[in-house]
């Protein structure tokens, strides 16, 4: 899986708060408040299906799309990332850090925990 860009952030965090979303209610819940216009949310869908981050499905013949990966796993490959990249690290940082956050409750932070800790290139 590719590391999603900030824009493809926001289609996600869209997603993990309520799946399946038609394109639609995407473009409601992310793009509009960064205007997009409804073209370019679809387009970035199309891409980020592409990239292996959201899938394709069909409810009552209307194409939803739903992430492909949880929180945990995508912050999992990000901060290791960020970890090797910015501060020249082997491991990544305790998932400790992220536990103030908003986008996750206490289980997306044990499953951040248990992906951090494992060795990298086995996370899912």
């Amino acid at each position: 899986m590719d590391q999603p860009s900030p824009s493809e952030m926001s289609v996600l965090k869209a997603l993990w708060t309520q799946s399946p979303l038609g394109a639609r209610e995407i473009h409601e819940r992310a793009g509009s408040s960064r205007d997009w216009s409804y073209s370019t949310t679809r387009t970035l869908i199309a891409r980020m299906v592409d990239k292996g981050l959201i899938e394709r499905g069909d409810a009552h013949g209307l194409a939803v799309f739903h992430p492909r990966a949880t929180k945990a796993q995508v912050l999992s490959m990000m901060v290791r990332s960020f970890s090797a990249q910015v501060f020249d690290l082997d491991e990544p940082l305790p998932a400790s850090a992220f536990a103030s956050s908003p986008l996750l409750d206490p289980d997306d932070v044990a499953e951040l925990e248990k992906l951090l800790a494992e060795p990298a290139g086995e996370t899912s």
